[in-house]
């Protein structure tokens, strides 16, 4: 039986992860069946929150507490999650799709395939606007890099033209969007992607 799509949410502690798959909850919960896997290394403070801010009934939240480095959770050996992703399907037969959060992580963090079918990766303004030129795989290979928190850009000196120019060198054609997740701004533009290029493109996997 196919499994419903799965989609990786990652980036550093701070830059939007969480309120990403809350704004995507309160977006898609009344038009898809949806549930979220969070990943913290000693707590579930992220699955505490989304839970608080009623994005999906707590019976759809899972936090994992990975106990070690995020990026083994996520990439090296993903049974905690696969383990938490399959829980949820046997709960709600009907799932369409799973958001699956990273703990904080650095530049160089992946989901594996085997885990995700696409993943996200969240930086935002206020860690400096050279963030994207210093690269590494989750700048340069996300299927889609969101640039968060552009409202934040004249109070800390990043320069917007400079991320736009920097990301489209390292990411060529890979797609990348600059929002504001806590106020909305193009989470549109990610829904379109989303559904675009995961939800009605990719052959259902088993």
């Amino acid at each position: 039986m196919p499994r419903p799509p799965r989609i990786g949410i990652g980036g550093p502690v701070g830059s939007g992860k969480t309120m990403l798959c809350l704004r995507l909850c309160q977006k898609l919960r009344e038009r898809y069946s949806l549930a979220v896997v969070t990943n913290d290394i000693y707590c579930s403070e992220d699955a505490q929150f989304l839970i608080r801010e009623s994005a999906l009934p707590a019976e759809r939240i899972l936090g994992v507490e990975t106990g070690g480095c995020p990026h083994t959770a996520i990439r090296d050996d993903t049974t905690m999650n696969e383990q938490a992703c399959h829980r949820l399907e046997q709960r709600f037969p009907d799932l369409q799709l799973i958001l699956v959060e990273s703990g904080g992580d650095n530049l160089t963090a992946t989901f594996s395939p085997e885990l995700v079918d696409a993943f996200v990766y969240v930086i935002d303004v206020a860690e400096g606007d050279k963030i994207p030129r210093k690269g590494g795989p989750a700048i340069r290979f996300s299927d889609l890099l969101l640039i968060n928190k552009i409202d934040l850009a004249p109070l800390v000196g990043a320069d917007l033209g400079v991320m736009d120019r920097d990301a489209r060198m390292q990411r060529g054609p890979r797609p990348f969007l600059f929002c504001d997740l806590k106020r909305g701004h193009n989470l549109d533009a990610v829904i379109a992607w989303l559904e675009h290029e995961v939800l009605f493109a990719r052959p259902p996997r088993t």
